[in-house]
């Protein structure tokens, strides 16, 4: 098979698996990394040592016919930020390896509410591009194990493993898998988190504090410190009994904080200042 791949390094195996088994690749389409959408590094000195174009605007309609005019047969979506153009006029084949065990976690970025949800299992699906956002039908899924040890950054490595193990099996039998893909239950759309999700409020248990900490990992929390907003790099969260109001100052050790939350106290480890637009007017002043 002839294909284009989309998306960005976390993904990389999904493709690697595809040229393993002999599919060929013709371009790549990346976009310009960020927090979430990740690196593009590997991906681009992929396809400048393989002499594959690589492009990082939006695809577009006109790319659909230059993929076609040049023999592709599939388009594979790993990880992109982008809606795909309608592409049945112009490519045989269309898939999306998504994060999740669809119908659950439909949108742009389930892995959060995975963790803050308290999910003990998980999975990444490989479903046809429709209309909708990943509502197309599904050819396979990979499950693995979460529990309470899982991170934003566990969960990430745990999907890029299931996705390369995911490809290689879809890779083997797409034409049968594509025919017998199996038409979606109605499901749930889980939108981008939002800022409050990502706001640490010391009225709360130190468990839904741990569990905030644990989902949004490396990409950080908020919280508020004295009536200013702090961004939260790194924290750890302990239970024990005190008479403390939420929020008010336990210790001071260098650059850490130890404030007192409902049942415990938050430790702010690596932090810092920010403006007053970093929070939403909805995040808990402590």
């Amino acid at each position: 098979m002839r294909f284009a791949f989309v998306g960005c390094d976390r993904n990389i195996g999904v493709l690697e698996s595809l040229q393993a088994a002999g599919w060929t690749l013709l371009k790549v389409f990346s976009q310009l990394a960020t927090e979430v959408s990740g690196s593009n590094q590997q991906l681009t000195a992929l396809a400048a040592l393989q002499s594959i174009p690589l492009q990082l605007n939006r695809i577009q309609t006109a790319d659909l016919q230059s993929l076609a005019d040049t023999g592709c047969e599939v388009l594979i979506v790993a990880s992109y930020n982008y809606k795909i153009p309608d592409w049945r006029a112009y490519l045989p084949y269309a898939v999306n390896f998504h994060p999740s065990p669809l119908p659950v976690g439909r949108g742009p970025y389930p892995l959060i509410q995975a963790i803050l949800r308290g999910h003990r299992s998980w999975a990444v699906s490989c479903h046809r591009i429709d209309a909708g956002y990943d509502t197309g039908a599904v050819l396979d899924a990979e499950r693995f194990a979460l529990d309470e040890y899982d991170t934003h950054e566990t969960l990430h490595l745990k999907i890029q493993i299931a996705n390369q193990v995911l490809a290689t099996r879809v890779v083997a039998r797409f034409s049968q898998l594509w025919r017998d893909a199996q038409i979606q239950d109605e499901g749930e759309y889980w939108p981008m988190f939002s800022m409050e999700e990502q706001t640490l409020d010391c009225s709360s248990s130190v468990a839904h504090i741990r569990r905030q900490l644990r989902a949004f990992g490396e990409l950080g929390c908020y919280t508020r410190f004295q009536g200013q907003k702090i961004q939260v790099l790194q924290a750890s969260a302990w239970p024990g009994d005190h008479n403390l109001l939420a929020g008010s100052l336990v210790h001071h050790a260098g650059n850490t904080l130890v404030l007192a939350c409902a049942d415990g106290y938050l430790a702010l480890q690596d932090w810092r200042y920010l403006p007053d637009q970093g929070l939403t007017r909805n995040a808990h002043a402590l």
